[in-house]
């Protein structure tokens, strides 16, 4: 194998392709496959949520990292698109205020990061802790 093909293949937008798993070490072959700039902001991310929610429970579903607080039960979701990054809280319609972005799944709410944008930490922070104190999605 050639350093070449040890990398994650890239899916369409540029979503890092990892293979499903419980805990840390996949959510970080996801960020550390994160192309560009994301792979910073995905450092960043993780930190935000590790810092702000101690015991959080780590996967990778769907070539995307979840973190909850139960066996299988989740609060938020990361995804890597060609010009943005989505973070999607799965009970988002409960956070105050409401993240930004709607969606077609009536408790789902998304923030979408892109490369210059300026991340208003606190309130990621506060989105993340409540986030983690509402009942979670099953997947």
């Amino acid at each position: 194998m050639t350093e070449e093909t040890d990398k994650p293949r890239l899916l369409s937008g540029g979503n890092p392709q990892i293979a499903k798993g419980d805990g840390d070490a996949p959510v970080q072959a996801y960020i550390a496959a994160m192309p560009g700039w994301k792979n910073a902001i995905g450092q960043r991310l993780d930190a935000l949520i590790t810092e702000t929610v101690p015991g959080v429970r780590k996967a990778v579903k769907w070539n995307s990292p979840f973190y909850g607080m139960e066996d299988k039960v989740w609060f938020l979701g990361i995804h890597c698109y060609t010009r943005y990054i989505k973070l999607a809280f799965f009970n988002g319609a409960h956070l105050v205020p409401l993240p930004p972005g709607a969606s077609k799944q009536k408790e789902v709410r998304y923030l979408d990061i892109r490369e210059d944008d300026a991340i208003d930490e606190a309130q990621l922070t506060d989105w993340i802790r409540q986030a983690s104190r509402l009942p979670g999605q099953r997947m």
